[in-house]
């Protein structure tokens, strides 16, 4: 949409779309150059707006980036429910499978869950914190209640699994995809190579670790 139609727009149905033209360039602009890479200067020019304008549907460019990793959330406990229903009676490696698969699957969820706690949740209204925060509440119950119905886990341990989840895909991400130096770094000195963890397994083998020591501290 050209900036004068952008102008033009004063229905809510045009207000809504404009929303969600802005939530698709900056989906595409982290899918493309990482989210920290992303200025709200960069959002406003994808969708021909001036940053002014950005401002009034999203007050920050750190909430326009909250919203999308709630949205990330729900669509991976779809994911997670879809996994489950194609392998109903699946042991707790599987399950463990899924719930790591699942998340390295969305390379832009680990990528905003490595930036949540560190900088999108501190630079944003209260109401924007609230609803992410419940969001991602509600979402890590619901897995946690799909898990829990699959293995010897408590409810509340599943749901503390997928928290764990969550929290362990968001330190490995950016550790497991180094920037340009450090991949130099690791092409020529194999050894200081063989230290950096891989995303895919490492987070399989410390959801396995979590999942088995969860039930012996009850």
């Amino acid at each position: 949409m050209t900036r004068s139609a952008f102008l033009r727009a004063r229905r809510p149905e045009h207000k809504q779309q404009r929303r969600e033209a802005i939530l698709a360039a900056a989906r595409e602009l982290a899918l493309n150059s990482g989210v920290r890479n992303v200025s709200l200067g960069a959002v406003a020019e994808a969708v021909g707006l001036a940053k002014s304008n950005i401002v009034r549907y999203f007050g920050t460019r750190e909430e326009i980036y909250l919203i999308l990793a709630a949205e990330e959330w729900e669509l991976w406990s779809a994911d997670v429910s879809d996994r489950l229903q194609r392998d109903p009676d699946p042991g707790t490696d599987a399950l463990m499978a899924a719930l790591a698969e699942t998340i390295v699957l969305r390379p832009l969820f680990c990528d905003l869950l490595s930036h949540s706690a560190t900088s999108l949740e501190h630079n944003v209204s209260v109401p924007a914190a609230r609803t992410f925060k419940h969001t991602v509440l509600g979402v890590a119950a619901g897995i946690g209640a799909e898990i829990s119905r699959h293995c010897d886990l408590t409810e509340a341990e599943a749901t503390e699994l997928v928290s764990g989840a969550a929290l362990i895909a968001g330190m490995l991400y950016p550790v497991a995809n180094p920037p340009p130096t450090l991949a130099q770094v690791y092409a020529e000195d194999p050894d200081l190579a063989a230290a950096c963890p891989q995303l895919l397994p490492s987070l399989t083998r410390a959801l396995r670790a979590l999942a088995a020591g969860l039930p012996l501290i009850r």
